[in-house]
Protein backbone atom coordinates (compact mmCIF):
# COMPACT_ATOMS: atom_id res chain seq x y z
CA UNK A 1 0.00 0.00 0.00
CA UNK A 2 0.71 3.60 -0.16
CA UNK A 3 2.53 4.53 2.77
CA UNK A 4 1.60 8.37 2.43
CA UNK A 5 -2.41 7.60 2.63
CA UNK A 6 -3.51 8.00 5.95
CA UNK A 7 -4.09 4.60 7.83
CA UNK A 8 -7.16 4.98 8.17
CA UNK A 9 -7.71 5.10 4.35
CA UNK A 10 -4.74 2.12 4.10
CA UNK A 11 -6.91 -0.25 5.67
CA UNK A 12 -10.33 0.79 4.14
CA UNK A 13 -9.06 0.92 0.21
CA UNK A 14 -7.19 -2.38 0.89
CA UNK A 15 -10.19 -4.05 2.06
CA UNK A 16 -12.60 -2.35 -0.66
CA UNK A 17 -9.98 -3.87 -3.51
CA UNK A 18 -10.71 -7.65 -1.65
CA UNK A 19 -14.46 -6.56 -3.22
CA UNK A 20 -16.06 -7.25 -6.92
CA UNK A 21 -16.02 -3.77 -7.83
CA UNK A 22 -18.25 -2.33 -10.66
CA UNK A 23 -17.41 0.94 -10.53
CA UNK A 24 -15.61 3.64 -8.42
CA UNK A 25 -16.20 7.51 -8.15
CA UNK A 26 -15.09 10.62 -6.11
CA UNK A 27 -16.76 12.75 -4.32
CA UNK A 28 -14.22 15.57 -4.15
CA UNK A 29 -17.18 18.01 -2.11
CA UNK A 30 -16.99 15.43 0.76
CA UNK A 31 -13.72 13.91 0.00
CA UNK A 32 -15.71 10.49 0.29
CA UNK A 33 -14.91 7.78 -2.63
CA UNK A 34 -17.79 5.76 -3.78
CA UNK A 35 -17.71 2.04 -4.84
CA UNK A 36 -20.17 0.17 -6.82
CA UNK A 37 -20.36 -3.62 -5.60
CA UNK A 38 -22.90 -6.30 -6.96
CA UNK A 39 -24.41 -6.08 -3.38
CA UNK A 40 -24.61 -2.15 -3.91
CA UNK A 41 -22.87 1.07 -2.97
CA UNK A 42 -20.42 1.25 -0.51
CA UNK A 43 -18.68 4.62 0.71
CA UNK A 44 -14.74 5.53 2.12
CA UNK A 45 -15.03 8.55 4.01
CA UNK A 46 -11.33 9.89 2.97
CA UNK A 47 -9.23 11.49 6.02
CA UNK A 48 -6.38 13.33 4.18
CA UNK A 49 -3.21 14.17 5.70
CA UNK A 50 -2.17 17.08 3.41
CA UNK A 51 -4.13 19.30 0.99
CA UNK A 52 -7.18 17.65 -0.49
CA UNK A 53 -6.16 17.76 -4.25
CA UNK A 54 -2.51 16.27 -3.60
CA UNK A 55 -4.36 13.54 -1.43
CA UNK A 56 -6.48 12.81 -4.08
CA UNK A 57 -3.98 12.48 -6.89
CA UNK A 58 -2.62 10.23 -4.37
CA UNK A 59 -5.74 8.02 -3.96
CA UNK A 60 -6.48 8.09 -7.97
CA UNK A 61 -2.66 6.48 -8.41
CA UNK A 62 -3.30 3.73 -5.85
CA UNK A 63 -6.57 3.09 -7.52
CA UNK A 64 -4.65 3.22 -11.18
CA UNK A 65 -1.90 0.85 -9.85
CA UNK A 66 -4.33 -1.27 -8.24
CA UNK A 67 -6.74 -1.70 -11.58
CA UNK A 68 -4.14 -0.73 -14.40
CA UNK A 69 -0.68 -2.00 -12.46
CA UNK A 70 0.30 1.36 -13.61
CA UNK A 71 1.74 2.81 -10.18
CA UNK A 72 2.69 6.27 -11.20
CA UNK A 73 -1.40 6.89 -11.83
CA UNK A 74 -3.72 7.25 -14.63
CA UNK A 75 -1.79 6.87 -18.07
CA UNK A 76 -1.39 10.09 -19.88
CA UNK A 77 -1.93 8.82 -23.21
CA UNK A 78 -5.32 7.91 -22.20
CA UNK A 79 -5.54 11.60 -21.40
CA UNK A 80 -5.01 12.44 -24.70
CA UNK A 81 -7.16 9.57 -26.65
CA UNK A 82 -8.45 10.63 -29.59
CA UNK A 83 -12.11 8.98 -28.33
CA UNK A 84 -12.88 8.13 -31.66
CA UNK A 85 -9.90 5.43 -31.68
CA UNK A 86 -10.49 2.59 -28.61
CA UNK A 87 -12.51 0.26 -31.11
CA UNK A 88 -9.28 -1.97 -30.06
CA UNK A 89 -9.73 -2.27 -26.58
CA UNK A 90 -11.79 -5.08 -25.07
CA UNK A 91 -15.02 -4.82 -22.79
CA UNK A 92 -12.94 -6.01 -20.13
CA UNK A 93 -10.27 -3.39 -20.69
CA UNK A 94 -12.43 -0.66 -20.63
CA UNK A 95 -14.43 -1.80 -17.71
CA UNK A 96 -11.36 -1.39 -15.70
CA UNK A 97 -10.85 2.17 -16.41
CA UNK A 98 -14.34 2.59 -14.66
CA UNK A 99 -12.47 1.67 -11.22
CA UNK A 100 -10.17 4.45 -11.37
CA UNK A 101 -12.29 7.32 -10.72
CA UNK A 102 -10.98 9.44 -13.24
CA UNK A 103 -13.85 11.34 -15.58
CA UNK A 104 -11.56 11.18 -18.94
CA UNK A 105 -11.83 7.31 -18.68
CA UNK A 106 -15.50 7.03 -18.05
CA UNK A 107 -15.76 9.44 -21.41
CA UNK A 108 -13.19 7.21 -23.34
CA UNK A 109 -16.02 4.31 -21.99
CA UNK A 110 -18.62 6.28 -23.08
CA UNK A 111 -17.46 6.97 -26.33
CA UNK A 112 -16.29 3.04 -27.42
CA UNK A 113 -18.15 0.89 -29.57
CA UNK A 114 -17.62 -1.98 -27.40
CA UNK A 115 -19.90 -0.06 -24.75
CA UNK A 116 -22.15 -2.98 -23.02
CA UNK A 117 -25.66 -2.28 -21.62
CA UNK A 118 -24.28 -3.58 -18.42
CA UNK A 119 -20.74 -0.96 -18.96
CA UNK A 120 -23.10 1.92 -19.57
CA UNK A 121 -25.07 1.89 -16.37
CA UNK A 122 -21.85 1.53 -14.22
CA UNK A 123 -20.36 4.67 -16.42
CA UNK A 124 -24.02 6.15 -15.88
CA UNK A 125 -22.99 5.50 -12.18
CA UNK A 126 -20.07 6.95 -12.12
CA UNK A 127 -20.75 9.97 -14.53
CA UNK A 128 -24.46 11.25 -15.58
CA UNK A 129 -24.33 13.95 -17.53
CA UNK A 130 -26.79 15.02 -20.25
CA UNK A 131 -23.00 14.76 -22.97
CA UNK A 132 -22.49 10.65 -21.77
CA UNK A 133 -26.23 9.95 -21.84
CA UNK A 134 -26.27 11.34 -25.76
CA UNK A 135 -23.13 9.34 -26.48
CA UNK A 136 -24.73 6.25 -24.92
CA UNK A 137 -28.06 6.48 -26.50
CA UNK A 138 -26.05 6.71 -29.92
CA UNK A 139 -25.31 2.89 -29.27
CA UNK A 140 -28.31 0.05 -30.56
CA UNK A 141 -27.07 -1.91 -27.56
CA UNK A 142 -27.98 0.81 -24.98
CA UNK A 143 -30.96 1.62 -26.73
CA UNK A 144 -32.54 -1.69 -26.98
CA UNK A 145 -31.13 -2.36 -23.03
CA UNK A 146 -32.34 -1.57 -19.72
CA UNK A 147 -30.79 1.94 -20.07
CA UNK A 148 -31.78 2.79 -23.09
CA UNK A 149 -35.25 4.23 -20.97
CA UNK A 150 -33.11 5.39 -18.60
CA UNK A 151 -30.89 7.86 -20.16
CA UNK A 152 -34.33 9.15 -22.42
CA UNK A 153 -35.89 9.79 -19.19
CA UNK A 154 -33.08 11.84 -17.45
CA UNK A 155 -32.94 13.79 -21.12
CA UNK A 156 -36.58 14.33 -21.62
CA UNK A 157 -36.35 15.78 -17.92
CA UNK A 158 -33.08 17.62 -18.60
CA UNK A 159 -34.07 19.73 -22.10
CA UNK A 160 -35.00 22.25 -20.39
CA UNK A 161 -31.21 23.21 -18.59
CA UNK A 162 -30.19 23.76 -22.58
CA UNK A 163 -31.92 26.95 -22.33
CA UNK A 164 -30.87 28.62 -26.04
CA UNK A 165 -28.19 26.45 -27.04
CA UNK A 166 -29.10 25.14 -29.99
CA UNK A 167 -26.38 22.74 -31.04
CA UNK A 168 -27.06 20.81 -27.10
CA UNK A 169 -30.90 21.13 -28.54
CA UNK A 170 -30.53 19.85 -32.32
CA UNK A 171 -27.87 16.56 -30.31
CA UNK A 172 -30.38 15.51 -27.47
CA UNK A 173 -33.49 15.29 -29.93
CA UNK A 174 -31.96 13.64 -32.37
CA UNK A 175 -30.34 11.04 -30.06
CA UNK A 176 -33.69 10.58 -28.31
CA UNK A 177 -35.34 9.87 -32.15
CA UNK A 178 -32.84 7.97 -32.48
CA UNK A 179 -33.03 5.89 -29.94
CA UNK A 180 -37.00 4.68 -30.47
CA UNK A 181 -37.48 4.46 -26.53
CA UNK A 182 -39.36 7.18 -25.84
CA UNK A 183 -43.28 7.46 -25.40
CA UNK A 184 -45.76 9.36 -27.83
CA UNK A 185 -46.73 11.90 -25.02
CA UNK A 186 -42.91 12.62 -24.69
CA UNK A 187 -42.43 12.87 -28.49
CA UNK A 188 -45.09 15.39 -28.48
CA UNK A 189 -44.10 17.41 -25.38
CA UNK A 190 -40.52 17.75 -27.13
CA UNK A 191 -42.04 18.52 -30.84
CA UNK A 192 -44.32 20.94 -28.86
CA UNK A 193 -40.96 22.69 -27.34
CA UNK A 194 -40.48 23.68 -31.63
CA UNK A 195 -42.94 26.84 -30.81
CA UNK A 196 -40.48 28.89 -28.49
CA UNK A 197 -36.96 27.37 -29.85
CA UNK A 198 -37.02 26.16 -33.54
CA UNK A 199 -34.67 24.18 -33.64
CA UNK A 200 -36.26 21.56 -31.85
CA UNK A 201 -38.15 21.02 -34.69
CA UNK A 202 -34.98 20.01 -36.84
CA UNK A 203 -34.15 16.51 -35.99
CA UNK A 204 -37.70 15.80 -35.95
CA UNK A 205 -37.56 16.53 -39.87
CA UNK A 206 -33.94 14.50 -40.32
CA UNK A 207 -34.99 11.58 -38.77
CA UNK A 208 -38.88 11.51 -38.89
CA UNK A 209 -39.73 13.50 -41.33
CA UNK A 210 -43.07 11.20 -42.46
CA UNK A 211 -43.97 10.75 -39.23
CA UNK A 212 -44.45 13.92 -37.42
CA UNK A 213 -46.62 14.76 -34.78
CA UNK A 214 -49.57 16.63 -34.70
CA UNK A 215 -49.63 16.36 -38.45
CA UNK A 216 -52.07 18.87 -40.61
CA UNK A 217 -54.87 18.17 -43.30
CA UNK A 218 -53.73 17.37 -46.47
CA UNK A 219 -54.01 19.48 -48.98
CA UNK A 220 -57.46 19.86 -50.75
CA UNK A 221 -56.25 18.55 -54.23
CA UNK A 222 -54.30 15.75 -52.60
CA UNK A 223 -56.49 13.18 -54.22
CA UNK A 224 -56.13 14.05 -57.14
CA UNK A 225 -52.44 13.64 -57.83
CA UNK A 226 -52.02 11.25 -60.83
CA UNK A 227 -50.86 8.17 -58.69
CA UNK A 228 -47.87 6.80 -61.79
CA UNK A 229 -45.54 4.31 -60.71
CA UNK A 230 -41.62 5.00 -61.20
CA UNK A 231 -42.48 8.80 -61.47
CA UNK A 232 -40.41 11.10 -59.10
CA UNK A 233 -42.86 14.00 -59.41
CA UNK A 234 -46.13 11.82 -58.93
CA UNK A 235 -44.23 10.41 -55.13
CA UNK A 236 -43.07 13.84 -54.71
CA UNK A 237 -46.56 15.47 -55.28
CA UNK A 238 -48.13 13.07 -53.44
CA UNK A 239 -45.52 13.05 -50.58
CA UNK A 240 -45.72 16.46 -50.69
CA UNK A 241 -49.86 17.07 -50.32
CA UNK A 242 -50.78 14.76 -47.92
CA UNK A 243 -50.93 15.81 -44.22
CA UNK A 244 -47.22 14.70 -43.48
CA UNK A 245 -45.99 16.52 -46.68
CA UNK A 246 -48.05 19.80 -45.28
CA UNK A 247 -46.70 19.25 -41.56
CA UNK A 248 -43.43 19.16 -43.29
CA UNK A 249 -43.49 21.89 -45.15
CA UNK A 250 -45.16 24.22 -42.68
CA UNK A 251 -42.02 23.38 -40.47
CA UNK A 252 -39.80 23.68 -42.60
CA UNK A 253 -40.47 27.00 -43.34
CA UNK A 254 -40.97 27.94 -39.69
CA UNK A 255 -37.44 26.57 -39.04
CA UNK A 256 -35.96 28.97 -42.26
CA UNK A 257 -38.17 32.35 -41.21
CA UNK A 258 -36.02 32.29 -38.39
CA UNK A 259 -33.02 30.41 -37.53
CA UNK A 260 -30.68 31.84 -34.61
CA UNK A 261 -27.87 29.55 -35.67
CA UNK A 262 -25.88 28.31 -38.69
CA UNK A 263 -25.89 24.44 -37.64
CA UNK A 264 -29.82 24.94 -37.83
CA UNK A 265 -29.79 26.23 -41.13
CA UNK A 266 -27.53 23.25 -42.29
CA UNK A 267 -29.04 20.45 -40.68
CA UNK A 268 -32.20 21.85 -41.89
CA UNK A 269 -31.85 22.11 -45.06
CA UNK A 270 -30.41 18.37 -45.54
CA UNK A 271 -33.55 17.34 -44.14
CA UNK A 272 -34.95 18.74 -46.84
CA UNK A 273 -32.63 17.03 -49.39
CA UNK A 274 -33.00 13.79 -47.81
CA UNK A 275 -36.96 14.85 -48.09
CA UNK A 276 -36.31 15.44 -51.98
CA UNK A 277 -34.44 12.33 -52.59
CA UNK A 278 -36.74 10.49 -55.01
CA UNK A 279 -36.15 13.98 -57.30
CA UNK A 280 -32.51 14.51 -56.66
CA UNK A 281 -31.66 10.62 -57.16
CA UNK A 282 -33.33 11.05 -60.46
CA UNK A 283 -31.40 11.85 -63.96
CA UNK A 284 -32.28 15.21 -65.44
CA UNK A 285 -33.65 13.55 -68.54
CA UNK A 286 -35.27 11.17 -66.71
CA UNK A 287 -36.84 14.35 -64.54
CA UNK A 288 -37.91 15.77 -67.50
CA UNK A 289 -39.93 13.14 -69.27
CA UNK A 290 -41.35 12.36 -65.98
CA UNK A 291 -42.68 15.77 -64.97
CA UNK A 292 -44.28 16.49 -68.88
CA UNK A 293 -46.22 12.76 -68.67
CA UNK A 294 -47.50 14.61 -64.98
CA UNK A 295 -48.36 17.40 -66.66
CA UNK A 296 -50.20 16.37 -69.68
CA UNK A 297 -52.20 14.36 -66.95
CA UNK A 298 -52.40 17.36 -64.45
CA UNK A 299 -51.55 20.70 -65.88
CA UNK A 300 -52.45 22.65 -63.08
CA UNK A 301 -49.85 20.68 -61.07
CA UNK A 302 -47.61 22.47 -62.89
CA UNK A 303 -46.49 25.28 -60.23
CA UNK A 304 -45.84 22.99 -57.79
CA UNK A 305 -43.84 20.83 -60.00
CA UNK A 306 -41.53 23.92 -59.95
CA UNK A 307 -41.84 24.45 -56.75
CA UNK A 308 -40.34 20.86 -56.00
CA UNK A 309 -37.95 21.58 -58.39
CA UNK A 310 -36.71 24.70 -56.20
CA UNK A 311 -36.61 22.80 -52.87
CA UNK A 312 -34.80 19.73 -54.72
CA UNK A 313 -31.97 22.03 -55.97
CA UNK A 314 -31.04 23.06 -52.26
CA UNK A 315 -28.96 21.45 -49.57
CA UNK A 316 -26.54 22.73 -46.87
CA UNK A 317 -23.87 22.98 -49.97
CA UNK A 318 -25.91 25.99 -51.13
CA UNK A 319 -25.26 27.77 -48.21
CA UNK A 320 -21.50 26.87 -47.31
CA UNK A 321 -19.88 29.46 -49.46
CA UNK A 322 -21.49 32.07 -47.17
CA UNK A 323 -20.85 30.49 -44.18
CA UNK A 324 -16.91 29.79 -44.83
CA UNK A 325 -16.63 33.30 -45.13
CA UNK A 326 -18.49 34.29 -41.42
CA UNK A 327 -19.63 33.25 -38.07
CA UNK A 328 -22.89 35.42 -37.97
CA UNK A 329 -25.37 34.13 -36.37
CA UNK A 330 -29.20 35.72 -35.60
CA UNK A 331 -29.83 38.28 -37.40
CA UNK A 332 -27.19 38.86 -39.84
CA UNK A 333 -26.81 35.55 -40.50
CA UNK A 334 -30.46 35.47 -41.92
CA UNK A 335 -29.85 38.84 -43.90
CA UNK A 336 -26.24 36.91 -45.35
CA UNK A 337 -28.99 33.80 -46.60
CA UNK A 338 -31.85 35.53 -47.90
CA UNK A 339 -31.42 35.29 -51.29
CA UNK A 340 -31.43 31.67 -50.83
CA UNK A 341 -33.56 31.27 -48.37
CA UNK A 342 -36.48 33.88 -49.76
CA UNK A 343 -36.74 31.92 -53.03
CA UNK A 344 -37.37 28.55 -50.69
CA UNK A 345 -40.31 30.10 -48.49
CA UNK A 346 -42.39 30.91 -51.60
CA UNK A 347 -41.91 27.22 -53.12
CA UNK A 348 -43.21 26.22 -49.93
CA UNK A 349 -45.79 28.89 -50.21
CA UNK A 350 -47.07 27.53 -53.39
CA UNK A 351 -46.80 23.64 -51.91
CA UNK A 352 -49.15 25.14 -49.11
CA UNK A 353 -51.75 26.77 -51.75
CA UNK A 354 -55.48 25.43 -50.72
Amino acid sequence: MNDELSPEDELRLNVLFNTELKAVRIDESSMTLWALTPQGEASVPLKPNERSDRYLKKVRELLSGHVLGSPGGYPVHLTRWTRQSQSGLSPQHLAQLLLIAEEEAVVAVVHSPALTDDMARHAWWCMPTIENARLMLMRDVVCQGSMGRTLAEFLVDHLAFLHEDDVGILDTVAVMLYSGVLTDAERLSIWKRGTTRNSYYTAFLELQADNLPNPRNARPDFTGVPRLADNPYSEMLEKALSGQGQTFLLTLSYILDRPEIQEVVNHTLDALAQWCAPLRQTHETTRNAARETILAIAPQLEPDCMALDALAAIDADTVRPIFIKTTAIGSLMRRKIEPIVTPLLDSITTLRRS
